[in-house]
């Protein structure tokens, strides 16, 4: 039997990743035992305290002590709320601990920003991973040499999961159900608890957030320039030179302050503004695409979906108003 030990740790942890994956597990199991089977997981709740209040004291479990647990064949880290760096610093016994159950042979899987947690051992150096988009600047932050990848909902690595932000745990459950017991045990439970099972990216629900806590006077500049002038063809090679610095020499502090090129960077406000219009539902793809500055259609449709996922008619279709009460 394969033990799974949901790792909790000090405060500020979400209750819904801990009692989600417990239950999607639970379900799991008694499904693989109906139809013949002996029971797949045991599974246990451990932490570094002996009680833990969650959401204002409203609710409280109590986990066993990390020391009691013997052996561990799958460790789940839970999201965690924000304040990272106050979260990891709290938690270095539990981070150790971690590492060293994964060096015995467990795997990992981390849930949204439990991702943190997972690369503060040090495991993820040099690798992929994935954790909530609204935490990617935290997350470069403090692990500048890990490869984050936030349009991917599940990163798999050499005995390490992690996947994207909030309820898309709910895909990584049936990732494990499928990995640990088979894919018919998953599909039964993506049907239990309404899951799609086809979902690979969290880029449709990716909000862009314009980086400029950076520091860097002459980029925010910049910045500011490209999200006035969206319905216009912006040069670079100009805008480099109004600013008084080489285009190369832009680029690279333009890079380091935002994670993006500027090219990138253009196309994201682009699509940021195009996607708010399109909710709206108020105009046509064709003149939504003009106000961002497009007048080829095909570029358009192309830049949208690779940083959303989806074509234009299709966000429209998913996310207007008539559309969703329909």
């Amino acid at each position: 039997m394969k033990q799974v030990v949901i790792v909790v740790p000090k405060e500020s942890v979400n209750l819904s990743s801990i009692t989600g994956s417990l239950e999607i597990l639970t379900q799991a199991n008694a499904y693989w035992q109906l139809i013949g089977n002996k029971p797949m997981l045991s599974i246990q709740i451990a932490g570094l305290e002996e009680e833990l209040k969650l959401e204002g004291g409203l609710f409280s479990i109590h986990p066993v002590p990390i020391r009691d647990i013997r052996k561990a064949d799958l460790l789940i880290i839970p999201s965690l709320s924000s304040d990272y760096d106050r979260i990891l610093s709290e938690n270095a016994e539990l981070i150790a601990w971690i590492n060293e159950q994964y060096k015995r042979g467990a795997e990992l899987a981390s849930i949204c920003t439990g991702a943190f947690l997972v690369a503060a051992t040090g495991l993820l150096e040099g690798k992929t991973c994935s954790t909530h988009w609204n935490a990617a600047a935290d997350f470069r932050r403090l692990f500048p040499g890990i490869h984050l990848q936030i349009n991917k909902l599940i990163t798999v690595g050499p005995g390490i999961y992690t996947n994207g932000g909030a309820y898309s745990f709910l895909h990584l459950m049936l990732f494990l159900i499928e990995k640990y017991f088979d894919r018919q045990t998953a599909i039964f439970c993506s049907k239990v608890f309404q899951i799609d099972m086809d979902r690979t990216s969290q880029s449709p629900f990716f909000i862009f957030q314009a980086q400029k806590t950076h520091g860097d006077e002459l980029v925010c500049k910049a910045q500011s320039y490209i999200e006035e002038n969206l319905s216009e063809r912006i040069s670079f090679e100009e805008l480099a030179s109004q600013l008084a610095i080489s285009r190369r020499n832009f680029d690279r502090r333009f890079i380091k302050a935002t994670g993006n090129t500027p090219v990138e960077y253009l196309q994201r406000v682009k699509v940021e503004v195009a996607k708010n219009n399109l909710e709206k539902g108020r105009k046509t793809i064709f003149e939504v695409m003009n106000d961002v500055g497009y007048s080829d259609d095909k570029a358009f449709r192309e830049v949208f979906k690779r940083i959303t996922g989806v074509s234009p008619l299709d966000y429209r279709a998913k996310y207007t108003k008539e559309a969703l009460w329909v």
